[in-house]
Order: C-alpha cells, then sequence, then structure tokens
C-alpha cells in the first residue's frame, strides 16, 4: 500500500522532472498548440451532421433532424459505390506503396558505392515535392493517344495495333491511380526505413560474413528482423489512414467516362456536400470517414499485438 509520504515524493519527482525538461516542453508547446487548433478544435463542427445547417443563421436557430442525414447517406446507392473505389484503391495504394519503400530502401542500403547510392537517393526523393497537377499533366501526357510514350512504345514493339485510351477504361482507373502514387512517393516513404536498417549493429553482418551466409541470407535474417518493429508500426498507423486518401490524384486523371471508378469519399463530399449547399450532408460523410479509419486502426493494432506483440499504443 502507498504511504502518503510516498505520494507526495512521488509527485515531487514528477514535478522535478517537468522542472528539468522545461526547455523541451517549450519547444513541443507551438505544436501541441497547434494540433489542438487544427485537430480538435474542429470536432465542434460535427454538430452540423444533426442539423439542417443554413449559414449565416444562429447556432440557436438552426434546424435539428437527428440521423436523418446518416439515414440519407446510407439510402444512397452510390455511397457505396463511392466506398468501394475508395477501399479498393487505398488497398492497392497499401500493398504496393508499403512494401516498395522497404524493397527500395534494402536494396539501396546493399549499394556499396557511395556517389551513386546517393544520387539515387535524390532522383528518388524528388518526385515527392513535385504537385500532383504537374504528376497528371505528365501522366496524362504519356498515356494520350495521339504521341502518348507508352502508346508509341507498344505500337513500335508490335503488342498492339492501335492506341489505347488508358484513361477512358474504368477497369484500368484503379491501377493508374495506384502506379502513379507509387512512382511519386516511393522514395521519399523508404526514408524511414533507410534511418531502421543504418540503426542496425553493423558487427551483426561481420559475423554473418564470417558464418559465410550471403548477402541475400543476411538480408533475410538480419535486415528484415532489425526494421521489423518500423515496418509493423508504419503498416498499423498506414491501414488506419486507408480511407483518407484525399482526392487530387482521383480528381485530376478522372473524366465523366470513368466517374464509376475515380469517384472517392471525399470527391463525393465536393460534388454531392458543398456544390450542392448540402454542409450537413457532407459533415455526416466525413463522421463515416473518421469512424471507419479509427475502427480500422484500432482493429489492425489489436491484431498485430495478437500476432507479432507489435503496436501502436
Amino acid at each position: 500500500m502507498i504511504t502518503s509520504s510516498e505520494k507526495q515524493l512521488k509527485r515531487r519527482s514528477v514535478w522535478s522532472l517537468a522542472l528539468d525538461q522545461k526547455y523541451l516542453f517549450l519547444m513541443s508547446l507551438p505544436f501541441a498548440c497547434w494540433i489542438i487548433v487544427f485537430n480538435y478544435v474542429p470536432l465542434w463542427g460535427w454538430v452540423m451532421a444533426f442539423q439542417k445547417f443554413r449559414p449565416g443563421v444562429p447556432f440557436s436557430e438552426q434546424q435539428w433532424v437527428g440521423l436523418d442525414n446518416f439515414i440519407q447517406l446510407f439510402s444512397d446507392p452510390q455511397f457505396y459505390l463511392v466506398l468501394r473505389n475508395t477501399l479498393a484503391m487505398s488497398f492497392m495504394g497499401l500493398a504496393a506503396g508499403y512494401t516498395a519503400p522497404i524493397i527500395f530502401a534494402i536494396l539501396l542500403n546493399e549499394i556499396r558505392v557511395v556517389a551513386f547510392k546517393r544520387t539515387m537517393q535524390t532522383i528518388s526523393y524528388l518526385p515527392h515535392f513535385v504537385s500532383w497537377v504537374v504528376v497528371a499533366g505528365l501522366i496524362t501526357k504519356m498515356l494520350a493517344v495521339d504521341g502518348g510514350t507508352v502508346n508509341a512504345i507498344l505500337l513500335t514493339l508490335h503488342i498492339i495495333d492501335q492506341p489505347i485510351q488508358f484513361l477512358a477504361i474504368g477497369e484500368w482507373f484503379w491501377g493508374i491511380v495506384t502506379l502513379s502514387d507509387l512512382w511519386k512517393e516511393m522514395g521519399w516513404s523508404s526514408i524511414i526505413y533507410l534511418a531502421a536498417i543504418s540503426g542496425i549493429d553493423p558487427e551483426l553482418y561481420d559475423a554473418a560474413k564470417v558464418d559465410g551466409a550471403g548477402r541475400i541470407r543476411r538480408i533475410w535474417h538480419i535486415t528484415l528482423p532489425g526494421i521489423r518493429s518500423t515496418i509493423m508500426i508504419m503498416m498499423i498507423l498506414s491501414i488506419g489512414w486507408l480511407t483518407s486518401i484525399g482526392f487530387e490524384k482521383q480528381f485530376l486523371l478522372g473524366n465523366p467516362i470513368v466517374q464509376d471508378y475515380s469517384q472517392v469519399l471525399d470527391l463525393y463530399v465536393l460534388n454531392y456536400g458543398i456544390k450542392l449547399g448540402r454542409f450537413s450532408y457532407g459533415t455526416a460523410i466525413g463522421i463515416v470517414n473518421t469512424i471507419v479509419s479509427i475502427t480500422l486502426l484500432l482493429l489492425a493494432n489489436r491484431l498485430f499485438k495478437r500476432w507479432t506483440q507489435e503496436s501502436v499504443f
């Protein structure tokens, strides 16, 4: 049983520790304020989902409609189509955008020529800083029927007889978006894995060489186990953001022909909520999106904690 004197001593130790680290707390204060202002304060706007919100009308005079917006949302067949597109592109992006950076980081780590390694790193990072507007323009130009690089190569190799309208085939849209996003973000996403690999004790590799282990075996038995915790945590966090994939890629690469495959939740909010002045309906969609994301995060964290003993919290 903890006595009152022990409690006071523990309380004093906490305060003394806080005083010793006061500069660290002051440094983190702006970031804490930023999170509160831009992530928690806006949650007050969720009450709009339970109202028939009218701009310019005082809060006390807004009409409350209960769960009508949610009932209308789940009764709309378009919502399930949009949810399918969102989850499909999210899982494809997770499968490609999660494994490719790991492989790329391992391959970079195996390069022994330092100058070449740094050059490859720099080149792979650059697309991350390019706007999606520019990337979408490049992809559209490359896949164009007239003068498109991809069609020109396929025609030259006699793989096809006539140009293909890639961006007009709905079934191909998910793959085009996934590959475009992979090209843009793979190098940047590999940074954290390169940092984790650099933290592995070099003596482990030296000992493995003495034991006769080849490069593949060293990767399999040292590198991958060494970054296992990082891989698991990044996987859990990635699953939590599955439904929050944005809309820039789909908006810029999509067109009315492939609308049934290109429209995602954020575009659905824009087209059927904000543009039509249905702010309450758009807020309800955002709440559902958040609840699905949190559920996936908690489920993934629980499963990985049970299987691998690794978790975010």
